[in-house]
């Protein structure tokens, strides 16, 4: 029989996670304050934890999990290493393609991995209530799940088209004991600011960020913390469990190293945990293709320009350096709301400022058409956000099929699709369109930008 999965023991689960932090050949840009000087730590405290901001500004290579973290991981993790067989045969691909399957866990998607060790630290140090925002509502339900495992309240602002979208993500939270609210709302000055300019938007996880930001810092009692599903480097960071099991996965089946490694990438967590130990193996000398993939309605890595920017649209977050359509850019309401974002991570973007990550946009209908490909060959029903590494991964089969190579292409199974049902209804019904956007409407976003410091384009000039 031919082999399917390619599993680890619980004692095989990674004890470190990876920091690319240390391997890059340019180190990262700081983020910096108002002032235009770089953040300390200290004015972070406010917003994070003191162990999650060492943690952010480390630049230490490995930092241990906790024997506590490791014990909540193993609920679902190690995750299987899949082979799309059926898919390959489907494309007549000489191309082995695996994919990690990180939809097992109890919130179906790969947020919980950071989402229980943000909780977790967040608790050590006394805190009592976590505030976040929500895309698509994989986070929102991760953190939701992470707070009650571990006994803190959550609050979670949910970007409103998803909110009205996807009612059952709601629901998700609310069996974890989590509040969620639609963002923008009238619960807080920046949402309430929003409303007033645009009482019809659709939000955007740059609005639900102001909101929880401004929900944890207006906290008297200093026992609230504000906890980021994505962009950040601890989050980034804590993903890594994802490719440090692949790899170790991949040589189980046999396999000496990828040639291609894709992700979905919104704000870059799942591309991280996926990617960046390959990005090690990459700076030792490795020759592999490390793929981004985004939407085309919503292209910050193709055709937005690295920048120092806000993470949010109420401007509470520093600045960031970044690719980035501007912080007050406000997307199409695709059903892949976890890529709705207008920044990219700024480990990520240095790595591809540095030539060691390839970005592409695909359009919203190639990515659906992928998805039931997907589900009528290998069964599993993957989440819109998903099928945007699916149609990379069946690309990649395709032109090995027309050079004859034997390549073999890793990629993230970031979540299922369960809960986004609605968005391959309309699929079928011919409701969806795609949405490239246009270069007048990025200009204008970007105009913001204008007046911040300029982010220097600086590389090794390697790759």
């Amino acid at each position: 029989m031919e082999q399917v999965k390619i599993l680890l023991n619980d004692d095989e689960m990674p004890r470190q996670w990876y920091n690319l932090a240390a391997d890059l050949p340019t180190p990262m840009l700081p983020p910096l304050g108002p002032d235009g000087q770089p953040v300390t730590p200290e004015k972070l405290a406010p917003v994070f934890p003191m162990n999650l901001i060492e943690q952010e500004v480390s630049t230490k290579r490995w930092i241990d999990i906790p024997d506590e973290i490791l014990q909540m991981l193993a609920l679902w993790r190690p995750s299987p290493l899949m082979r799309a067989r059926n898919l390959e045969k489907a494309l007549g691909t000489p191309a082995r393609i695996y994919y990690k399957n990180e939809g097992v866990s109890p919130a179906g998607s790969h947020k919980p991995n950071t989402a229980v060790a943000q909780a977790w630290y967040n608790k050590q140090f006394g805190i009592e209530r976590l505030t976040t925002e929500t895309g698509a509502g994989q986070w929102g339900c991760a953190l939701a799940f992470a707070c009650s495992l571990i006994g803190l309240e959550c609050k979670v602002f949910m970007v409103r088209i998803s909110f009205d979208q996807k009612p059952f993500r709601k629901l998700m939270m609310g069996v974890w004991g989590a509040n969620c609210i639609a963002s923008p709302s009238d619960q807080t000055q920046a949402g309430r600011d929003i409303l007033a300019k645009m009482p019809d938007t659709p939000g955007s996880l740059g609005m639900a960020i102001s909101e929880a930001v401004e929900a944890a810092v207006s906290d008297s009692t200093g026992k609230t913390r504000y906890s980021l599903g994505s962009v950040l480097n601890h989050v980034l960071m804590h993903q890594t469990v994802i490719g440090l099991e692949a790899r170790t996965q991949l040589k189980k089946a046999g396999e000496k190293q990828p040639d291609v490694v894709i992700g979905c990438a919104g704000g870059g967590s799942n591309f991280a945990g996926i990617s960046f130990p390959f990005v090690s193996d990459k700076i030792a000398g490795a020759k592999i293709d490390i793929v981004a993939v985004e939407p085309e309605s919503c292209p910050t890595l193709t055709r937005g320009p690295f920048v120092y920017d806000h993470g949010d649209v109420a401007a509470m977050t520093p600045l960031l350096p970044m690719y980035s359509l501007g912080h007050a850019f406000v997307p199409q309401p695709i059903h892949a709301g976890g890529l709705r974002y207008h920044g990219m991570a700024p480990l990520v973007s240095q790595a591809v400022v540095e030539g060691l990550i390839t970005p592409k946009a695909y359009p919203q209908l190639k990515c659906y058409e992928s998805a039931v490909l997907w589900a009528r060959t290998e069964g599993f029903l993957p989440a819109p956000e998903t099928s945007h590494a699916i149609a990379a991964a069946i690309d990649e089969a395709r032109k090995a099929k027309e050079t004859g190579e034997e390549k073999v292409i890793l990629f993230c199974w970031s979540g299922h699709g369960l809960m986004d049902l609605a968005g391959y209804d309309k699929f079928f019904q011919g409701k969806l369109k795609d949405f490239s956007l246009p270069a007048d409407e990025l200009a204008a976003s970007l105009q913001a930008v204008e007046k911040f410091p300029k982010a220097a384009i600086r590389k090794s000039g390697k790759w």
